[in-house]
């Protein structure tokens, strides 16, 4: 009697674990990428834990990079003058949110103006092999011949300002530059009330400063934008899902693309961000 007893007891104790373990942990199979096992999620993105189950199927990688057409494409509208200086595309989400902002600062007598929003992989290729191929400027200097510049070298010049085709937040819909695309612009006057404007209610209309200073809130990354603004409620949906359905060798197809592994260009770049641009609102 004393021995069944004692095998009844056990035999209790292990359905019980078993069953805290299945409450504690319901989808054991569920497929999951953290921190700390994907050395491309970067510890200053505030990203705990991403899982292929959590992210939005709309969210390919294709539409991660830029490959696809957004006049095509439902989810996105054209961007006019007033509310642009020309026209363009952007999320449908972020434009209705946008005019609130535009309609409010104007209230205070401040103008704001999208001078770009959504730009594909083409577009993008154009402005980096432009500049990669010493024709177009890069911080206000043709870049010297290859013989003189490593790839590498040369990258991270371009990349002070422009994305890696593949890479830039404006694939998205959801980045938008605002009035100027100059620091000096925003330095004084006219352009540093706007700044102040935005730092004070951008985020009341769901937008965030991505470029912010260098710091505890960022570490890598492009130079400080004060022009470029996320819409969060989507913008960070995209920055989860990148790392996880995007590799850096799948950044390719153009000039200098080979040099994106080397660089880390999801980890630093990508993910290079302010962390308030991570964290739910």
């Amino acid at each position: 009697m004393a021995k069944i007893s004692l095998l009844l007891l056990v035999t209790v104790c292990l359905c019980a674990c078993a069953n805290n373990n299945a409450q504690s942990n319901p989808n054991p199979e569920k497929l999951t990428s953290t921190i700390d096992s994907n050395p491309q999620i970067s510890p200053d993105t505030n990203i705990q834990k991403i899982t292929r189950m959590d992210i939005d199927s709309s969210l390919t990688p294709e539409y991660l990079m830029g490959k696809f057409d957004p006049s095509k494409d439902s989810r996105f509208i054209k961007i006019s003058p007033p509310f642009s200086s020309a026209d363009m595309y952007g999320r449908k989400e972020m434009f209705e949110s946008f005019k609130l902002m535009q309609a409010a600062a104007k209230k205070d007598k401040i103008n704001l103006t999208i001078v770009s929003a959504t730009r594909t992989y083409d577009m993008q290729k154009a402005i980096w092999e432009g500049k990669w191929n010493s024709k177009k400027p890069v911080d206000g200097k043709i870049l010297p011949p290859l013989s003189q510049l490593s790839g590498k070298e040369r990258a991270l010049k371009i990349l002070l300002w422009n994305s890696m085709p593949s890479t830039s937040r404006h694939h998205w819909g959801t980045d938008i530059d605002i009035n100027s695309v100059s620091p000096a612009y925003f330095a004084a006057g006219k352009g540093l009330k706007e700044y102040e404007w935005l730092v004070a209610h951008a985020a009341e209309y769901g937008f965030c400063q991505t470029y912010s200073e260098f710091g505890e809130s960022r570490q890598t990354g492009y130079q400080v934008e004060k022009w470029h603004w996320s819409y969060m409620p989507i913008a960070q949906e995209c920055t989860k899902a990148y790392p996880v359905l995007i590799k850096n060798e799948d950044i390719k197809g153009f000039v200098g693309s080979e040099t994106a592994v080397d660089i880390d260009i999801i980890k630093n770049y990508v993910l290079g961000i302010n962390k308030a641009c991570t964290q739910n609102r």
